[in-house]
Parts: structure tokens; sequence; C-alpha cells
């Protein structure tokens, strides 16, 4: 069992919010897999590849003590993707933490899981979240409960952190 598992598009995902965030757990212990719609190499927004060694249907999140969704502008293929929402909120039924960076937490939002919820998101994409019943917060990182949001590439490492911090606790 890895610790986390984090969801990223099949193609334009946000290089600096897979690679850096993950290796901020990473350094910290926690072992971590990559799954996309469908498993095999992804290439990122700025030509970084990286492999999904799960496809969505594979992912089982009682595996993982967090899921984590990489943004990007491919990220959007997730938005009302049935697999990702459902993801996303059994993850969060059962206990584990639940992470979005750039616009990835608008999936988040479209699962329900950020309804009463402080969350943050890329710029621009704030209606999208406060439509769903999230109360947007222009910071970096928020960490609500278990529910952690990032608002883009420059948030990527502090992002990890935090979701390090929280998988610690959650264990």
């Amino acid at each position: 069992m890895a610790d986390a598992v984090f969801i990223i598009a099949e193609k334009n995902f946000r290089d600096e919010e897979l690679f850096e965030a993950k290796e901020e757990l990473e350094k910290r212990g926690f072992s971590c897999v990559i799954a996309s719609k469908t498993a095999g190499e992804k290439k990122g927004a700025l030509g970084g590849r990286a492999k999904a060694e799960l496809s969505l249907k594979q992912v089982d999140v009682s595996q993982y003590n967090a899921i984590i969704f990489v943004g990007g502008q491919g990220a959007q293929q997730y938005f009302n993707d049935s697999e990702a929402l459902s993801l996303a909120r059994k993850a969060l039924e059962k206990g584990k933490i639940v992470a979005a960076i750039c616009i990835a937490p608008v999936i988040l939002a479209n699962a329900g899981i950020l309804k009463g919820k402080e969350a943050t998101v890329f710029q621009g994409n704030e209606a999208m979240i406060e439509n769903k019943g999230a109360t947007y917060a222009r910071r970096n990182v928020v960490v609500s409960g278990k529910v952690i949001t990032a608002c883009g590439p420059n948030a990527a490492r502090e992002f990890g952190t935090e979701v390090a911090k929280a998988i610690k606790l959650n264990r």
C-alpha cells in the first residue's frame, strides 16, 4: 500500500504540481503512485513525463492515506468524470486526505465535497467552487479538515508539505 496516489490528466497536467509535491512527500518517507484515466506514460504541460501505474478504475481509495488531484489545463478532463468524482467522494467518506491543486479543486467542488468548506483554486476559477458551496480563500494552500486545496504551480511545494503533514496525522 502506498501512502498517496497522485491523479494526473492524460496530457497537460502541470509538471511542478506533480513532481514538486510528490518530492515533498517522498523526502518525508511517504510512498506515492501515479494514476490517470488510463495507465501508461503521460506528458505534462511543460514537457515532463510521468508513468501512470494505475488507471482510475484500478484505484482503490482504501489502499491510500491521500488522494491527490494534480492541476494543469488537462485536469478539466475530470471536472465531470464520474470515476474521478466518485474517487474523491469515496476517499473523504473513508476518512482519507483529499487534496487538489490549481484548477483541480473544481473536481472536488463538482464531487460535492467542498460544500461548506474553505478552499482555494487557480485564479479565475473561484466562481466554479463558490457555486458548489465552497468559501473561496485567497491563499496559496487551504487546509479544511481532511480536504487540502492549493492555488497553482507556485504553491506546489507548500501543498506537498501540507499533504505530508496531514498524512502523518491521519496514519
